[in-house]
């Protein structure tokens, strides 16, 4: 998008806003099902998988500056091939349901809360809601978009830790007390698996570094920010909550359990505000997700690896701003037609699966940019296995949700395989000069 250029405290709060999401509200009562009091071990192991994607994401993203991201990086280390054109159409669709998903989210939590539950309303609002951040990334431009998540992501921030503090004021330590057993460490690492999907969102800074200052030096600065920002604030949310409330309590109201647990720290104001924490937390990670999905979106068109005619592409009235058009439209879309709860797992797949990519490049070309080999293998040994679980944890909890994950690979590489040779003869990559700007440094 056009106009200034983000800031690094900008791209962080974008990232952040992504990342705590819905997902610390909704599903924070299922990782203490799984995990029991040892959920805030669970989130820190889930930050150090983070950290691991992250040290191939902040090496690549120095060097090579554009905002098709990891797809960027990819198609660096292994050509223009059909499997870098699969991903590309996978990680766009993962932005297309992530807007469905928050938009779905927000009225879910909004529409209750006003007592005005209605089918129609959930409609409107879903509508709303995506065309206000939709019209703020096309009038705006990334300044405005970038102020704007910068002072939401601080508002949710201040609403947990006057959670976290409020709950240190109640705590009871003997709720915190681990019970070590096979069991117990059992629960912590597959709900460590699980809530890795909950970092997601940092790579994003990626997708935007062409419209982020000295993206070189500021790319890494923001990604590990990010993450370290969204650990601390993971593991004091669960202690606070879990120091609070015995887990049988936390389990018995799972839908919004922090809520619930806010009572005891704060009475009834606590169950309100943090239902608006929840609100302002999705209108972030909505905020950032259609900028950011359009950005990708359009870069991956102008290089040729979404099959999008290219005249639109080149057309003055639309330029950039075409990716935000096809991809707040499908993302509404999915949102109006489609109960998506169960895609969100397909989502996570589709990241996990590009992070290993990520990896891979980073070890194919480690003497251009730098970081430790025996460090890259290691962390691509760990994801991977990371990965198998949530595929194996799939598969267990939901067999139509991890068929439906495989049939999409299948759909993206043959859609690719049909569009890969007409990509081939337009050469994207000789035409644009915007794809992977080296850095001076």
């Amino acid at each position: 998008m056009e106009g200034k250029k983000l800031s690094l405290w900008q791209a962080v709060a974008m990232a952040v806003g992504t990342m705590i999401g819905a997902s610390i509200f909704s599903i924070f009562g299922y990782g203490v099902k799984i995990a029991g009091n040892g959920l805030p071990i669970a989130f820190f192991i889930s930050g150090i998988y983070a950290l691991m994607v992250a040290y191939s994401y902040a090496h690549l993203g120095r060097k090579y500056v554009s905002n098709a991201g990891p797809i960027a990086f990819i198609q660096k280390a292994f050509g223009n091939t059909v499997w870098v054109g699969a991903l590309s159409i996978l990680m766009w669709f993962s932005y297309v349901v992530a807007i469905s998903l928050f938009a779905i989210s927000f009225a879910g939590y909004l529409l209750p809360l006003i007592h005005l539950n209605y089918p129609t309303l959930h409609t409107v609002t879903e509508v709303f809601v995506v065309a206000f951040f939709g019209a703020l990334s096309y009038f705006g431009g990334s300044r405005a978009v970038g102020k704007l998540e910068f002072w939401i992501v601080s508002l949710k921030l201040t609403i947990l830790l006057l959670f976290i503090v409020a709950g240190l004021k109640v705590l009871h330590i003997d709720y915190l007390k681990p019970q070590i057993s096979q069991s117990y460490l059992k629960g912590i690492l597959n709900a460590s698996v699980i809530f890795f999907l909950s970092y997601m969102g940092f790579g994003l800074v990626t997708n935007i570094s062409e419209n982020l200052e000295n993206p070189w030096k500021n790319v890494p600065r923001a990604i590990f920010i990010s993450i370290f920002i969204v650990m601390f604030v993971y593991v004091g949310v669960s202690v606070s909550a879990i120091g609070a409330l015995p887990t049988e309590e936390l389990i018995k109201y799972a839908e919004n359990a922090l809520a619930v647990a806010a009572e005891p720290m704060l009475g009834k104001f606590g169950f309100v505000l943090l239902s608006l924490g929840a609100l302002i937390s999705i209108s972030s990670a909505l905020n950032a997700t259609i900028y950011t999905g359009a950005n990708a979106s359009y870069a991956l068109m102008r290089d040729g690896y979404i099959p999008v005619p290219h005249y639109l592409v080149e057309r003055k009235w639309l330029g950039e701003h075409l990716g935000l058009y096809i991809t707040s439209s499908l993302g509404l879309l999915f949102a109006l037609l489609f109960n998506v709860t169960s895609v969100a797992s397909i989502v996570s797949i589709v990241t996990s699966v590009l992070y290993i990519g990520v990896i891979l490049s980073h070890l194919k070309l480690w003497e251009n940019v730098g970081g430790r080999r025996g460090l890259i293998f290691f962390n691509l040994i760990v994801i991977t296995f990371v990965v198998f679980q949530i595929l194996t944890f799939q598969f267990k909890s939901s067999k139509l949700t991890f068929y439906t994950t495989i049939l999409l690979f299948l759909t993206s590489f043959l859609l690719e395989l049909f569009y890969y040779g007409k990509r081939r003869r337009v050469s994207p990559f000789i035409r644009t000069k915007k794809l992977l700007h080296s850095s001076a440094g």
